[in-house]
């Protein structure tokens, strides 16, 4: 939950390019039967690609014996079956062990589908070797493929690499037309290589006609990723002059880069310059929802902005946008973080009042950070709701509170949920040991919870005296020079002897 549930930009870029042709999309070919009706043979060649026992070599001595009639179809079958528990270099080795086997009998759209497999197990050394026979072999690359392993090779540092098997497409019997420029050009922004992109941008402008707005909305998420306002707010004029309507995605986009950019070298102008991008929005029919607010409160809550926090929270419901659980999870963070546990609890109510239901990343988080403030009494408070919601998966929770407690020297507490945990069926990591007095260490609080907050409080009012105190001194200071001032202006000293 990187910006608290950041949104997967290049996610949607690629959902983008691969909407822009239809005809390159591809179906799977796995077997739609279930796992107990699959022929003997496939599930026992599944079971021996997944297992961890044996090395390589000892795969393809077990693989040998299967008398199994191999297709090109039931290659792919298994690699659809075990691509999720299977290692890769197993996968890799059963492909190839394939490769062997069936020769020119293994079709073109099954070698892409292996690659495509090993390219979103972000293997490098598979992916090249894959891809190097399949240029060796004269096969033809589908666009498909293209785009998943120049995205990978750029996830992984090597755009250089996936650059370099776009200027040679044609040696792949690839197409060089919209598909294949925005796949690199989308790959290539996802990381912030702009320059490279506006190069194969500028050498293939005649490929790129009818897709001008996927490729000015990657150029935008480019910049994004530098956190260049300047030059994202050029993308959004240059978006406009050419006719295209920035839409929702690349104000949020933009709102994104300034938020972040403000964050670090501007804190001052946060708020102003993200209600000036909404403000824009808004110029242009275009209402920002709760994720544009959630960018703008994500950062401030970074900065540990409590009160401006609570102005946006209550400004976004009155333009009428409705808050979901994430804009609450950012307001009651940062509550929680600044010791004002009431008013967060009382936001949490209000969530479930207004009928929202979190994810279960929502209390983790959040009961994390109770325990990490030393308040388990509200950490265990917000866990009743958790169970209350049904959400499940409360394991993790289990795992940090009885801990936690036993070193507060709370074991009744402890052994309560303990008792609990095993009566749901849930699987605790943590030993029963840390229930035993005598294993586990007491670390008992120097002072008690009222009077730590009672000592935040005469802080922070301590504070508001010394600001008060400065403030007031300037203005004596201020006054008493206005009146020396005066004074030599009614009293000029006389130079002249």
């Amino acid at each position: 939950m990187r910006l608290v549930l950041k949104p997967k930009w290049h996610g949607i870029l690629v959902q983008m390019f691969n909407t822009l042709k239809p005809k390159y999309h591809f179906c799977s070919l796995h077997s739609t039967m279930p796992p107990s009706e699959a022929p003997v043979e496939l599930q026992e060649l599944c079971s021996v690609v997944s297992s961890t026992v044996g090395g390589l070599d000892d795969l393809e001595s077990r693989l040998n014996r299967f008398t199994v009639g191999l297709t090109s179809s039931l290659v792919t079958q298994i690699l659809e079956s075990c691509k999720s528990e299977a290692p890769t270099r197993r996968l890799l080795r059963f492909f190839l062990w394939s490769h062997k086997n069936l020769k020119s009998n293994l079709e073109d759209k099954d070698f892409n589908y292996a690659i495509r497999v090993l390219a979103e197990k972000k293997d490098q050394t598979a992916i090249d070797i894959l891809v190097s026979d399949l240029r060796k072999e004269g096969r033809v690359m589908e666009a498909h493929t293209f785009s998943v392993v120049a995205e990978t090779l750029v996830k992984l540092g090597k755009e250089e690499q996936a650059f370099g098997i776009f200027k040679n497409l044609d040696k792949f019997k690839c197409p060089l037309d919209s598909v294949t420029v925005t796949a690199i050009v989308s790959a290539l922004c996802s990381k912030g290589h702009i320059k490279i992109a506006e190069g194969v941008i500028a050498h293939h402008k005649d490929k790129i006609s009818g897709v001008e707005a996927c490729i000015y909305r990657c150029l935008l998420y480019g910049w994004s990723v530098q956190e260049n306002g300047k030059q994202a707010r050029k993308v959004i004029q240059e978006m406009k002059s050419a006719g295209i309507m920035p839409d929702l995605f690349c104000y949020n986009t933009l709102l994104r880069c300034i938020c972040k950019r403000n964050l670090k070298r501007n804190p001052s102008g946060l708020v102003s310059e993200a209600l000036d991008v909404m403000m824009e929005m808004r110029s242009y029919n275009i209402a920002p929802t709760s994720v544009s607010y959630n960018i703008l409160l994500s950062c401030l809550g970074r900065n540990r902005r409590i009160k401006e926090s609570y102005q946006i929270f209550n400004q976004m419901k009155e333009t009428g946008c409705a808050p979901d659980w994430v804009t609450y999870y950012l307001v009651v963070r940062v509550l929680y973080l600044s010791g004002r546990f009431t008013r967060g609890n009382n936001m949490v109510s209000e969530m479930m009042d207004q009928g929202l239901i979190p994810d279960r990343k929502f209390y983790y988080d959040l009961i994390g950070i109770l325990c990490g403030v030393e308040r388990v009494r509200y950490a265990l408070e917000l866990f009743e709701r958790m169970k209350g919601s049904s959400l499940g998966g409360y394991g993790p929770v289990y795992d940090l509170l009885i801990p936690k407690l036993c070193r507060g020297g709370e074991f009744e507490k402890a052994r309560q949920l303990w008792d609990e945990a095993v009566a749901m069926g849930v699987t605790l990591r943590c030993a029963s040991d840390v229930l035993d007095p005598s294993v586990t260490e007491v670390f008992k609080p120097t002072r008690d919870v009222e009077e730590e907050e009672v000592i935040l409080l005469k802080a922070v009012n301590s504070k508001k005296a010394k600001i008060r105190t400065r403030a007031m001194k300037t203005r004596i200071k201020v006054k008493k020079k206005r009146k020396r001032k005066k004074k030599k202006k009614k009293n000029p000293i006389d130079t002249s002897t």
